[in-house]
């Protein structure tokens, strides 16, 4: 199967020719029994397929997911119509755009309204038919990243937590500290009062906004009780404005107030070790590293796709090649 398009689309999926990238699904895709993509912008950097690779060795399936760095959806829905197509990983900026096209979506991806997991079921009222399924693994990743790695539950259940930021990743947290890690409230600090109100607005409407509490000022941090639980989901930039600064002291009076929690830093690139992270180590909280994030949503994406339980997946394969890739990235 050729299609040519005008779109970007990462090597090595593509033949490039002057102006034009011409998509040509090469002797790899041939060589597999089933193939996925990664599908979204500025992809160069994701460890995703080295995941799921790592995945598919482990079970002896001759899977691959393929890069496929496009916003164009018409493409993208064409190419799901393969036979050895089995899902896609989902991404920025096509989590939500994707959602109209799909014939299911989960509770996890309709109530935090992203999708970053495409997969497929047997539609049962028409032999042949495959429907495109819609996932938001992301919610998984922040609650098994706490689960996974926090020995005492008591140190975030049952208090308050606070999500930093207000993109699709501080929508995931806010639902996964709702729904799987018990907050009795949810601070939401973030630069851009408009961002938080969208998510404050988009939460009321699903159901779960009643806990949410904009924190607005160094002022009102310091009266609030602490969290137990905290996911960052800002990028690792050192404040400049005046809202920036403002949001670090807010995040420095928490981490500062005598109840120590964990924190899930979801920056990971270029560097999981972070500001954030080091100012919370330093007062005394357990920091989670993003890549525990991304290894669980990519876990969980591969219970869609195979059909296996995560105790039949090599899960420790998988965080053994993630940490020898972070080792080499540190060094370059």
């Amino acid at each position: 199967m050729t299609t040519t398009s005008t779109v970007t689309i990462t090597p090595p999926l593509l033949k490039q020719q002057p102006q034009t990238l011409e998509l040509s699904l090469d002797s790899r895709i041939n060589h597999l029994t089933k193939h996925g993509f990664l599908f979204g912008k500025k992809l160069a950097a994701s460890m995703s397929p080295l995941l799921h690779d790592v995945v598919y060795q482990g079970l002896g399936l001759n899977w691959g997911q393929l890069r496929l760095d496009s916003d164009d959806m018409d493409l993208f829905l064409n190419l799901v119509k393969d036979p050895k197509f089995y899902g896609a990983s989902v991404t920025m900026p096509n989590k939500v755009a994707i959602i109209p096209h799909l014939d299911y979506l989960t509770p996890e991806c309709r109530d935090v309204g992203a999708c970053n997991t495409l997969f497929l079921r047997d539609d049962p009222s028409t032999p042949g038919r495959r429907l495109l399924c819609g996932a938001n693994t992301d919610v998984i990743g922040v609650r098994e990243s706490f689960v996974q790695n926090v020995p005492n539950a008591d140190i975030y259940e049952n208090r308050p937590a606070m999500v930093v930021g207000g993109g699709g990743a501080a929508r995931s947290a806010v639902y996964a500290l709702h729904k799987y890690l018990k907050a009795t409230q949810i601070y939401l600090v973030n630069r851009d009062p408009s961002e938080v109100e969208a998510v404050m607005t988009e939460c009321k409407q699903r159901g779960y906004g009643d806990k949410l509490v904009y924190v607005e000022s160094v002022e009102q941090a310091e009266g609030l009780e602490a969290p137990g639980a905290i996911v960052a989901c800002i990028p690792d930039f050192a404040p400049v404005t005046e809202s920036e600064k403002t949001v670090r002291r807010i995040i420095e009076v928490m981490l500062g107030k005598g109840h120590k929690g964990a924190m899930l830093e979801m920056c990971y690139n270029p560097s999981p070790f972070t500001a954030l992270g080091a100012i919370a180590e330093n007062e005394g909280w357990q920091v989670i590293l993003g890549t525990e994030a991304m290894i669980w949503q990519g876990i969980e994406q591969d219970k869609y796709w195979t059909g296996r339980e995560a105790s039949e997946l090599p899960v420790a394969q998988v965080k053994e090649a993630i940490a020898a890739k972070l080792a080499q990235l540190s060094k370059a």
